[in-house]
């Protein structure tokens, strides 16, 4: 599973890194892994089981392990014959994180919109629309 060595590199750069940084790159290592859990969900294994049996054999430096999901077990996928095309892996991922960004980018937006109308009311206080009918 490629993206489990991926998912190891990136937390050995989140290593490197502090405060925000290091969170956004240790978040971005875990959604990494999110797609050989998934696989391992939709092939009816433990996904967890999955995981730390592949994150185990990639410290070990077996970068090409992946999970054969007929038997459960970690393999070597190249002499299994299973290959991915960068291209699209590449393509796929970065597409994926372009549009976390973006969305991320739209939430600061909105809440900064929130901020500023939340300090307008603050300086100046709720109007009073009190009716002239109140004062007879």
């Amino acid at each position: 599973a490629p993206e489990i060595e991926l998912s190891l590199r990136l937390r050995e750069f989140a290593a490197t890194l502090s405060g925000r940084e290091q969170l956004a790159a240790e978040a971005f290592a875990e959604a990494m892994e999110i797609i050989p859990k998934t696989l391992a969900e939709n092939a009816g294994l433990d996904p967890i089981d999955a995981i730390v049996d592949l994150k185990a054999a990639h410290e070990r430096g077996e970068k090409s392990a992946g999970l054969n999901v007929f038997t459960g077990e970690v393999v070597d996928m190249l002499k299994e014959g299973v290959v991915e095309p960068l291209r699209s892996k590449t393509q796929a991922i970065r597409s994926a994180t372009e549009a976390a960004v973006m969305i991320l980018r739209i939430d600061d937006v909105i809440a900064a919109a929130g901020e500023e109308k939340k300090g307008k009311e603050g300086k100046e206080g709720p109007e009073d629309f009190e009716s002239s009918s109140d004062e007879d």
